[in-house]
């Protein structure tokens, strides 16, 4: 999966609730942990490390987000909502280019698996 380049320096995980208002609207949805420092450095490299996949039909229903923020932590420098059904991931932000906003991830490659464990552990604690 490709990101955006940017400089974060906090990483919101949210639960996804409900979809999106649209593209480009927030996700709704619980905040379920917050990665600073090193675990936003290591989930970065993790969603970096995504193989690409074909497009799979399920219809988008995203249960994980992402929202990267700058150092001041106002402005969201993007968000990423996963549906691991059907292998999509859209991203929406001020750096994030038109390239960048529909992607597709192999879902059941061992990084995916790595990403969908550690967003259920940070709900869990």
């Amino acid at each position: 999966m490709q990101l955006p380049v940017c400089a974060t320096a906090l990483i919101e995980v949210v639960k996804i609730t409900a979809l999106p208002a649209g593209r480009g609207a927030p996700c709704p949805g619980e905040v379920v942990a917050r990665w600073a420092g090193s675990e936003a450095t290591d989930a970065l490299a993790l969603l970096g490390s995504l193989p690409g996949s074909g497009q799979h039909r399920c219809g988008f229903a995203p249960g994980w987000g992402v929202r990267a923020y700058e150092d001041s932590l106002e402005l969201v420098l993007f968000e990423a909502a996963f549906c691991f059904n059907c292998h999509e991931v859209r991203m929406h932000g001020p750096v994030v280019p038109p390239g960048l906003a529909t992607q597709f991830f192999d879902a059941d490659a061992p990084e995916a698996r790595a990403l969908l464990d550690l967003f259920r552990a940070s709900a869990r604690r």
